[in-house]
């Protein structure tokens, strides 16, 4: 028996059954086809069992009148269902963020105040610290509401600075700086702005390259917009001719028909498969342009390019995307078009100092302040106090993760301590802090449902009421569900985006 030559046996084609590419795909495309079957089994069965026992799920309930009042928020008397769930979660969200916010500012201080040479510094960082963080959070809250209740009275004297700020037992009242009708043209001032800012931030970087001074390109660039923010309270007034611009497109899109939409979509959709497609097969061509390509490899191509016909076929099928599509577009013409035709006088900003009426034989805050309520403020302080102390560790952590040679070679260089902090320690300690404390946001956020203990109308206490009126429970906690999702869902992105950003580059 003679041995085949190498082209021989590259020439022999192997059976299909014994085809490892073959198999691999073959048993891919059959667990997909079963996992889509088990899915669409098990929605069918909890279906039919919801209708047997007549629950149900429907969201008609977002359109009709609930008897709901909220304690704070846009909207105090909603008139559906839909809308107090809105105002909750506008609730929500004006809690959450500016309590990461806060929470980040006081955690990055009370880290520091942890790393201190100061002892008594030192010392008050680690007890606020150990304290607040061995506290339950429901404790907090109910103890910040207590102390709060037993305030004095609403009164023209109460607070700090009379007429400013005003703490009482219904909660604290400040001053409100809000936009008003002119903030649009003097928004259009500052977008031009960035264009310059782009350009000086370049040359002083380039500068900077050139001759390893320190030329501050990130202020300068913050300065340039800043100037232009400057002018743009002086002349604003000039870009009112953009409400007609929008009017115009306000009409053009009304007069659409609903296939154009379905046509933007759909080639939206192939041209992103397509570019992706392109970016994947250049980045695993070698230089030769030889195209080194996987089973897995062309499996993702594949999967790419049927999502995007699944897309398409989506578009083309649900004529309602393409009508709610022409409405929300028009609707958002139509209104920029009623911010920029105002009166050209008008101020970009305007303030309004915190108001006390009294309609009956007790005061109240009225509406022209910024008002927090007592959920609100006993929420808001305890769930930054509470994060501020583990966003501390985490500070006090990344802070000791780099090595002490990197200071000590900074100092050696002639920089000083606030300068090796901020450009040394702080940008390598950057990396550890931020996944941990990533999660802290997240469960700032969710901590935030506890809410109800101190009667805030958040998402989680007005949904409460509202299946409780209308006995839809299994959509509204769907609603709930998806609501947390999506806040966990942009806080991940925005935090791997800085991850990403931050990470070590490898030559």
């Amino acid at each position: 028996m003679t041995d085949l030559t190498t082209q021989e046996r590259v020439s022999q084609r192997v059976p299909l059954w014994r085809d490892v590419v073959v198999l691999k795909w073959v048993t891919q495309v059959f667990l997909l086809i079963v996992v889509l079957g088990a899915m669409w089994f098990l929605a069918n069965q909890a279906g039919d069992n919801l209708r047997a026992r007549n629950i149900n799920t429907q969201f008609d309930f977002l359109e009709r009148p609930v008897d709901i009042q909220l304690s704070e928020g846009i909207d105090t008397l909603p008139n559906t269902g839909g809308r107090a769930l809105w105002a909750a979660m506008v609730n929500t969200l004006r809690l959450s963020i500016a309590g990461i916010f806060f929470a980040t500012l006081l955690g990055v201080v009370v880290g520091l105040a942890r790393l201190s040479d100061n002892w008594l510094v030192r010392r008050l960082g680690s007890i606020w610290v150990e304290t607040l963080r061995n506290i339950p959070l429901l404790v907090q809250m109910i103890f910040y509401f207590s102390v709060l209740t037993t305030l004095p009275r609403v009164g023209l004297g109460t607070g700090p600075i009379n007429g400013w700020l005003h703490i009482s037992n219904k909660g604290i009242s400040m001053p409100r700086i809000f936009i008003a009708d002119g903030f649009y043209q003097w928004l259009v001032v500052v977008l031009l702005g960035l264009i310059p800012a782009w350009l000086v931030r370049r040359y002083r970087q380039k500068i900077q390259d050139q001759s390893g001074k320190n030329t501050s390109p990130i202020l300068w660039a913050i300065g340039t917009i800043g100037a232009f923010a400057l002018l743009g309270l002086f002349v604003h007034p000039a870009f009112s001719w953009l409400g007609a611009v929008f009017g115009g497109i306000a009409d053009l899109v009304d007069s659409l028909p609903n296939a154009v939409p379905q046509i933007g979509f759909a080639a939206l959709a192939v041209g992103c498969a397509a570019v992706w497609i392109q970016r994947f097969l250049s980045d695993h061509r070698s230089a030769r342009g030889h195209l080194s390509l996987t089973d897995d490899d062309w499996f993702r191509i594949a999967f790419a390019a049927i999502a995007s016909l699944a897309v398409v076929f989506v578009v083309v099928s649900w004529s309602g995307l393409s009508a709610w599509t022409l409405n929300s577009s028009r609707d958002l013409f139509e209104v920029l078009s009623d911010k920029f035709n105002v009166d050209g006088a008008a101020r970009p900003f305007d303030a309004m100092r915190p108001d006390i009426i009294q309609k009956g034989k007790f005061p109240n805050y009225g509406k022209s302040g910024l008002t927090m309520s007592l959920g609100f403020a006993s929420v808001f302080f305890a769930v930054v106090f509470y994060t501020s102390a583990f966003i501390g560790e985490n500070v006090r952590g990344g802070i000791l993760a780099v090595p002490k040679g990197q200071a000590e070679a900074a100092k050696a260089v002639g920089l000083g301590r606030g300068q090796i902090l901020r450009h040394v320690v702080l940008p390598q300690a950057f990396r550890v802090i931020l996944p941990p404390t990533g999660n802290q946001y997240l469960n700032l956020t969710k901590n935030t449902s506890l809410a109800i203990a101190v009667g805030m109308s958040d998402i989680v206490q007005v949904g409460t009421t509202v299946f409780n009126q209308t006995g839809m429970t299994l959509p509204v906690v769907a609603i709930w569900m998806l609501f947390y999702l999506s806040c966990s869902l942009t806080i991940s992105v925005i935090v791997n985006w800085f991850n990403v950003r931050m990470k070590l580059v490898e030559r």
